[in-house]
């Protein structure tokens, strides 16, 4: 399976414009209407349908389109800060709730995109099988050893990991047992996943649904069978202020995205899998689909 790596920049970077400049003045006559500047999150979802996004837009409707990496803090930053257009995978109303707080009042909804997403704990189904269903099965001091003592996540700022780190352990006990939540990446943590399947060993991940992880391999979302700590969120398109207004093509766009299971999981396997670049494998599974994202571009 090939990994999803992209570049994650800090908030500095994605700060910088990327306008082009002759002689210290901009280039004139640039169509800025047609201009898209989209920042997105390394989860091979967000990765797959952002790449997707982009082959539409300049294919389809004669878009510049520049995509970026970053971690959740620095790209809803980045887009409250009017450098980036839309964030493209917002977890509400539940996942990414305090960024929502803190900068709310300087970003835009523009859409829903994908409706039911579920995160929390995730074992391989031979664990359940073993007794582990629930995560207060993960203070059994014999699962607890078997695991080393680790959870495995993905980047710090993520949704899932607050909620894990901040929330799930100390209300099931799992800091006071002395688990550590290792930080890592979504690539990172695939292939760890990847490894404890292949040898049959013991791995507790932050996963979430829609992930390829639940279709390459067989697992189980832990119940929450003393608190409840995750819920189920939609996957938003998060706007800069002002950007129905100014671009309200690129809006309706994003207003009439619609992605179910099937074909995230579709779209997802197939970059997966192929040998080209992410967005040359997106561009041919565009063109292969069109049923699914015909709707989705305005009409003139």
């Amino acid at each position: 399976m090939r990994k999803f790596t992209h570049t994650v920049l800090t908030i500095a970077l994605l700060a910088m414009t990327t306008f082009v400049f002759a002689g210290g003045q901009q280039e004139a006559g640039a169509d800025k209407a047609k201009e898209a500047k989209l920042v997105y999150v390394n989860w091979e979802e967000g990765v797959a349908y952002t790449h997707l996004v982009k082959a539409i837009l300049e294919d389809e409707m004669g878009y510049d389109v520049t995509i970026t990496a970053a971690d959740v803090g620095p790209a809803y930053a980045s887009v409250a800060a009017g450098d980036y257009d839309a964030f493209m995978e917002a977890w509400l109303p539940g996942l990414h709730a305090t960024y929502m707080a803190e900068l709310g009042d300087d970003l835009v909804d523009l859409a829903v995109i994908y409706e039911g997403a579920e995160s929390g704990l995730v074992v391989p189904q031979y664990m359940a099988d073993d007794g582990v269903t629930a995560v207060s099965d993960l203070r059994d001091p014999e699962v607890f050893d078997k695991l080393d003592g680790k959870i495995t996540g993905i980047d710090a700022g993520a949704g899932v990991m607050i909620t894990t780190g901040e929330k799930a352990m100390p209300a099931y006990g799992l800091d006071e047992m002395g688990y550590e939540l290792v930080t890592s990446s979504g690539p990172a943590m695939m292939a760890a996943l990847d490894t404890a399947v292949v040898n049959n060993e013991y791995i507790v991940v932050t996963g979430w649904q829609p992930h390829s992880m639940f279709g390459y391999y067989d697992l189980v979302l832990l119940d929450q069978d003393e608190e409840q700590i995750w819920g189920t969120d939609d996957i938003h398109i998060i706007g800069r202020v002002g950007l129905k207004d100014e671009k309200p093509e690129l809006a309706q766009f994003f207003d009439n995205m619609e992605l179910s299971t099937s074909e995230v999981g579709s779209l997802i396997v197939a970059i997966s899998e192929s040998n080209l670049s992410t967005l040359e494998a997106a561009r041919e599974w565009k063109d292969a689909n069109r049923d699914v994202w015909g709707d989705w571009v305005p009409a003139n």
